[in-house]
This record gives structure tokens, C-alpha cells and sequence, in this order.
């Protein structure tokens, strides 16, 4: 059946818009061929339907055994930073979406063996309950228009941090170590704080809330956060003052825990 002329005018434009972008946006990567194969990478991905994985994807448009070998070598061992490409994407996006939250979570990725970077049986939020999958945290900018990445981090449990030979095999660089969650995505925080983009309160679940060093790191990156805390967190007003309680001289270890002298806030679930 043939094409309405108008349905392929409109395809053709979309085609050159998506080009457009996506040069803009790997213009910082070094050589020429990794910058080609990140546009057929993209094009393919969006443009057709079908499987994803990259054989079939490569088919479609039509390409040869060579240049899926380059692609694959782009994706699993050319060396660039893909943080350059997400803020490329997050300073020219973000300021278009009306902006009003930056938004931390972590996602469960299931995966079965034991091969991938981090996979684990571990609990995720996404299916809720404990099963083999990989976990990565991210940072989402979120306004009226849509949401674009800020960044992503792939969380590494601890028994993988401490495997060198697994590490090797999978392709985890020697200077990674071990952080927590809420680590990682104070450190994207962070990060995206320096970009030219609009800055939002950060909203984070008490997973994240609940950790005094991830609520300091946002602070001292001055960006405002409003994050959910357990039932057994105590919050105080800033004017509240802290001592420890003197020695009583009865036998047994001394008191050493600071105790509130006034303003003890409520301590119920709600945000910091």
C-alpha cells in the first residue's frame, strides 16, 4: 500500500529533527566515528519497531556485518563519557520543561546469572520484593512539560566491589569502589548542581531521607530538598541546642549520647 504523501513529508521532518538533535548533543565526543554510530545507535531505537537488541536493530536500517561490529564496539568498549552526553541533553532540554522538582530513586533491573555489573538477588522497589536484578539510581528533572535524566548511577553491592577477578570480567574500572544508594545519588545531585540548568527541591523517599550525610551533601550544594523520613527519625528546629548529660556517679558506663535541650520538632513520618 502506498505511502499518504503527507504522512511521509511529516515522517521526513521528524527524521531531520531527530538527526538534528542528536548531533548537537554527541558534538562533544572526540572522534568522528563514535559520533556516527551514536546517531544509527538512537535512529534505531526510535525509529523502527520490533526487537531492540542491536543485531536486529541494525538490519532494519539496513546497515552490513561491519558496521554492526562498530556499533557494538561503541557501546561496549569505546571509551567516552556518557556524562557528557547526559548534560548535553539536560542543559538543552531542562530549561524547555518548567522545571518544579529534581526527583531520586533507584529502579530494579531483573536479571538473571551472575555475569551483569551488580546483579544480585536484592529487594527492588519496582516488582517489591527480593529477586536477581541489577539496581541503578537516578536523577530526574520533572516539570509541566516532561521529565528528562539527570543522571544515573548503577548501584555495585559490596560482594562485587570486593571480587577483583569478577570485577575484571565485567569490565568494572579499578577505581570504582563501593557507595551506598544514597551516596550515588547525592552524588548526581551534586553533579547536576554545577550544569547550566533550572535548580528544583529535590524530592527523594525516606530510603534516601533518612541518611543525615545524603540530606548534608544537598545542603552544602545548596540545593533545597524536601524528603520523607521514617517513624524512628527525631527532627529538631535549627534552634535547638545539645548537651551530654553529666555523670550521675552511680556505677556502669557514663551517658554519652547529646540530648535535645529544647525544640524537639515532631518526629513523625513526613519530610526534612
Amino acid at each position: 500500500m502506498q505511502e499518504d504523501p503527507a504522512t511521509e513529508a511529516s515522517a521526513a521532518r521528524a527524521r531531520e529533527h531527530l538527526i538534528a538533535f542528536v548531533e548537537e548533543m554527541v558534538a562533544g565526543m572526540a572522534h568522528v566515528r563514535q559520533r556516527t554510530n551514536a546517531l544509527l545507535y538512537v535512529r534505531g531505537l526510535i525509529e523502527h519497531g520490533g526487537r531492540k537488541s542491536l543485531q536486529p536493530t541494525i538490519w532494519r536500517l539496513g546497515e552490513d556485518a561491519a558496521r554492526y561490529e562498530s556499533v557494538q564496539q561503541f557501546l561496549a568498549d569505546s571509551p567516552w563519557d556518557a556524562a557528557l552526553l547526559v548534560r548535553a541533553c539536560a542543559e538543552r532540554v531542562t530549561p524547555e520543561l518548567d522545571v518544579t522538582a529534581w526527583v531520586i530513586d533507584d529502579t530494579g533491573i531483573p536479571k538473571d546469572g551472575s555475569h551483569s555489573p551488580g546483579v544480585k538477588r536484592q529487594y527492588s522497589g519496582t516488582p517489591g520484593k527480593i529477586g536477581s536484578c541489577q539496581i541503578t539510581v537516578s536523577l530526574h528533572a520533572v516539570g509541566g512539560r516532561g521529565t528528562v535524566p539527570l543522571g544515573f548511577s548503577l548501584y555495585l553491592p559490596e560482594e562485587w566491589c570486593a571480587d577483583p577477578p569478577r570485577r575484571h570480567k565485567a569490565k568494572i574500572p579499578d577505581e570504582v569502589s563501593f557507595q551506598t544508594k544514597p551516596q550515588l545519588a547525592a552524588a548526581l545531585a551534586e553533579r547536576a548542581a554545577g550544569w547550566e540548568i533550572p535548580t528544583a527541591p529535590v524530592l527523594a523517599d525516606a530510603a534516601y531521607g533518612d541518611n543525615t550525610a545524603f540530606r548534608t551533601g544537598l545542603q552544602e550544594a545548596d540545593l533545597e530538598y524536601l524528603v520523607a523520613v521514617s517513624p524512628e527519625i527525631g527532627v529538631f528546629g535549627p534552634e535547638t541546642g545539645f548537651s551530654t548529660p553529666k555523670s550521675t556517679g552511680r556505677p556502669g558506663r557514663p551517658p554519652s549520647r547529646p540530648q535535645a535541650l529544647a525544640g524537639r520538632a515532631d518526629s513523625r513520618p513526613g519530610a526534612a
